[in-house]
C-alpha cells in the first residue's frame, strides 16, 4: 500500500509541474506571437476613408516606378502590387538596409460595393491616391414618410 501511496504522490506531482511548465511554455508562446505581430508589417501603409459618395484611398509607396505597380478589384477585395528593386546598387557594402525591396502585396476589403468603371488611381510623391466612387446601389437611399390620413 505504501509503494501505491508514492505513486499517486508522484502523479500527483508530475501533474503540477506540467501545469508549471505548461503555463510557462503558453506565457512563452503568447508573448512570441506578440512580438510577432508587431512585428509584421503591413506595406503599404494605406488609410482609407470614405463621405457619401466616395471611398479614399492613400497608400505610401515611396521611390517605386507607378508603372511597375498594379490595382485590381475583385468583388470588395482591392489589391496593390508591385515591386521595388534597386538594381543600380547591388555591387556596394551595405552598412544598413531598411528600405524594403522586392515584390510586395496589400489586400484592402472595402465595406461597400464600388463602381468598377469609375475608379481613377494617381501616384505623386510617392503616395498613390484611389478614387473608388461607390455604387448607387451601396449609397444610402433617404425614404420619404408619408402622413396617414
Amino acid at each position: 500500500m505504501i509503494g501505491f501511496s508514492i505513486l499517486r504522490e508522484l502523479n500527483g506531482l508530475q501533474s503540477e509541474v506540467d501545469a508549471v511548465f505548461g503555463a510557462l511554455g503558453q506565457e512563452q508562446a503568447r508573448s512570441n506571437a506578440r512580438q510577432k505581430s508587431s512585428e509584421t508589417h503591413h506595406y503599404p501603409k494605406a488609410t482609407l476613408s470614405e463621405d457619401v459618395d466616395n471611398f479614399y484611398l492613400a497608400a505610401l509607396i515611396p521611390g517605386i516606378n507607378p508603372n511597375t505597380m498594379d490595382i485590381n478589384l475583385t468583388g470588395n477585395s482591392l489589391a496593390l502590387s508591385g515591386e521595388r528593386n534597386y538594381a543600380d546598387l547591388e555591387n556596394i557594402s551595405w552598412q544598413r538596409q531598411e528600405r524594403n525591396q522586392g515584390k510586395f502585396l496589400r489586400t484592402l476589403e472595402l465595406p461597400l460595393e464600388v463602381d468598377t468603371n469609375r475608379i481613377t488611381a494617381e501616384y505623386t510623391d510617392g503616395v498613390l491616391q484611389v478614387l473608388l466612387p461607390k455604387a448607387e446601389a451601396a449609397k444610402p437611399k433617404r425614404i420619404s414618410i408619408k402622413m396617414a390620413s
